[in-house]
């Protein structure tokens, strides 16, 4: 009797041992799949504060909430389940549907550089200060926005895990789209609130709190600016990326090896570098092609439609 309860707890042991590999084999799978989707996350991030610019402070982060909450339902109750199921039955499809969001990533990177050129910028987004309706728009908007950056984090993230099994897939996708919408409206909640903090500790009688409260009120602008243009270069690099591997992996080799001799080239001429200037000539390489076919993209949607009305 007492064999067989040994037997029963080293085998229970095991059990537990293996759960708790397999556990941190996901939670490694989900950082690895996370992190390939930086780009795209970054972007997001860059994008999303725009939506309260003009709101009053009082409604910020109640906004941001109900969009952050809309981005989960993004994620987990349309995505995931779509992105597990071409990746079961058609797998074939996620390349270029990864494609066409990286096409679409390009157009709205290169349209954000058009409209600065150019003059001619989008109608701002309405303020919430008028009403519940318009505070509505505002978040319909912003959630409609948030489901195509959604879309090419989850599926970057499955690309990277598709050869894990079924429910390993299910578990990595299902942690980068809490661990992702946490982080990104995590940091935009604090952005967005990065002047009120600083009017708070500036009223307050240490010198020290006055002095930091000044500089953070004096450097919103300056970080809603630099997310600005991180965002259109994220959108250009990792648009870029995902068409150069696309048309790689579906048998179209020659622009990915030119870049990958371009990359050995390099590595070569300074070798004291490391990976750094390789990588570096590759992130070139791919926002390069993100602004060539992001700009014939606008050139289709603004320009020539613009001319024909002329």
């Amino acid at each position: 009797m007492s064999a067989g309860l040994a037997a029963l707890l080293d085998d229970i042991a095991a059990l537990a041992k293996l759960a708790a590999a397999s556990v941190d084999d996901v939670g490694a799978a989900a950082a690895r799949a996370s992190t390939k989707a930086a780009g795209v996350v970054v972007d997001d991030a860059a994008v999303t504060p725009r939506y309260v610019q003009g709101l009053r402070p009082e409604r910020e982060l109640a906004i941001i909430k109900k969009i952050a909450i809309g981005s989960l339902r993004n994620k987990l109750v349309f995505i995931l389940p779509v992105a597990l199921l071409l990746s079961q039955f058609a797998p074939w499809l996620l390349t270029p549907i990864l494609m066409l969001g990286g096409t679409y990533l390009c157009y709205e990177g290169a349209e954000k550089l058009w409209e600065k050129l150019s003059g001619h910028h989008a109608p701002e987004v309405p303020s919430s200060s008028q009403g519940p309706v318009e505070e509505g728009k505002v978040i319909s908007g912003a959630i409609t926005t948030d489901f195509i950056l959604s879309a090419e984090i989850m599926v970057i993230a499955l690309n990277e895990v598709a050869d894990e099994p079924f429910v390993s897939r299910a578990l990595i996708l299902a942690l980068v789209a809490v661990g992702i919408t946490a982080l990104v409206y995590g940091a935009v909640g604090l952005i967005v609130k990065m002047d009120d903090i600083g009017l708070s500790m500036a009223t307050r009688t240490s010198a020290v709190s006055q002095a930091v409260g000044r500089f953070l009120v004096r450097a919103m602008p300056v970080v809603l600016a630099t997310l600005s243009v991180v965002g259109v270069a994220a959108m250009l690099w990792v648009g870029g990326h995902i068409l150069l591997v696309g048309v790689d992996e579906l048998g179209w080799h020659g622009l990915y090896d030119a870049v990958h001799h371009l990359e050995e080239l390099v590595h070569d001429a300074v070798p004291a570098m490391g990976s750094t200037l390789p990588w570096l000539v590759n992130t070139a390489a791919s926002a390069l092609l993100g602004l060539v076919v992001g700009a014939i993209a606008v050139a289709v949607m603004h320009v020539v439609p613009r001319r024909k009305k002329h």
